[in-house]
């Protein structure tokens, strides 16, 4: 039991250093052949920042763990919008840039709703359902590079970090490497920690998995909090969710389809009223304050406890 936490630790250690160094490294290439800083920002930054989440629940749909894969994503998403969010709220209240507000945070609530309703059809995401996500995840990539280019004069190019054409190949590799095997400690010790304390695969998909694999939004947003830009904060939750749902769950379910029992529906509509809930204060204030915040954080704590009431009475 020691043996497996140590190896699940070490597993995140793994998911959130390769995520950082395939981050820089593809970051570098893309710098080095041309392409614009805010671009790298909204595909490689925002896709690395998803790494591990993507690594964990691939490895679980592939080795048959699929209610892993689905709690990571679906716990990483409340994870992110009332820890996240809330936390980086309580260090400094922040505005929401409009076209977030009125664009991306919308989708946001849009996809959770796609996914409830794909997953009620037959109790499961199947490989067409897969298919659908990844052909709309597409699509809102296409639509936001789109939108970027076009407004480019408005863009601050970002001063991304270059590296030589052999180190950054090297922490590509390296990076993508340690992400995998991260990917692999994680699902194999949390399977055994699981079976050792009694716990579903579900309540460690949405509790320790989740926290672990949304350490790097965490501390991208902490640290921007820090620097006074909480704004980012925002940004980089809404985002990472999308990813989460569209990205993720889509090539987990193409890969092998994912079965959604009762309680797998109930976390979902979580997720929706977690989304509604965060939302609604934050499209009337135009931002979140410290209350609001505070009031999430408390939410996170309130349902991390129901989840451990419901697994020991089970």
């Amino acid at each position: 039991m020691v043996v497996n936490i140590l190896l699940l630790l070490l597993g995140f250690v793994l998911l959130i250093k390769g995520a950082d160094f395939f981050v820089d490294g593809s970051s570098s290439i893309a710098k080095l052949i041309g392409i614009p800083g805010f671009v790298i920002g909204l595909t490689v930054v925002a896709m690395g920042t998803s790494a591990p989440e993507a690594a964990v629940s691939i490895t679980a749909g592939i080795s048959g763990s699929n209610q892993i894969a689905l709690g990571n994503v679906v716990g990483s998403n409340i994870f992110n919008l009332l820890v996240v969010a809330g936390v980086c709220a309580l260090i400094k209240p922040y505005k929401i840039e409009k076209e977030m507000l009125y664009r991306d945070f919308p989708v946001n609530v849009v996809v959770s709703i796609v996914l409830l309703v794909m997953a009620l059809v037959n109790m499961k995401l199947s490989r067409f359902n897969g298919i659908l996500m990844l052909v709309l995840f597409a699509a809102y990539i296409a639509f936001i590079l789109f939108k970027a280019f076009k407004n480019r004069e408005k863009q601050i190019d970002d001063d991304v970090k270059t590296m030589s054409p052999v180190l950054s190949v090297v922490a590509i590799v390296g990076g993508l490497t340690a992400v995998i095997l991260g990917g692999q400690l994680v699902v194999d010790n949390a399977q055994d920690i699981a079976r050792a304390l009694g716990w579903s695969e579900t309540f460690i998909g949405l509790t320790i998995i989740a926290i672990g694999t949304s350490l790097p939004e965490l501390v991208t947003s902490i640290v921007a909090a820090g620097k006074g830009e909480s704004g980012l904060a925002l940004g980089n939750v809404i985002g990472s969710n999308i990813f989460n749902i569209m990205l993720i769950l889509g090539m987990s379910s193409a890969i092998t389809p994912i079965p959604v029992d009762n309680n797998g529906v109930i976390n979902l509509i979580v997720v929706i009223g977690v989304t509604a809930l965060v939302f609604v204060p934050c499209l009337i204030k135009k931002g979140m304050g410290r209350i609001v915040g505070g009031l999430s954080v408390l939410g996170y704590v309130g349902y991390t406890a129901y989840l451990l009431m419901t697994t020991v009475s089970a």
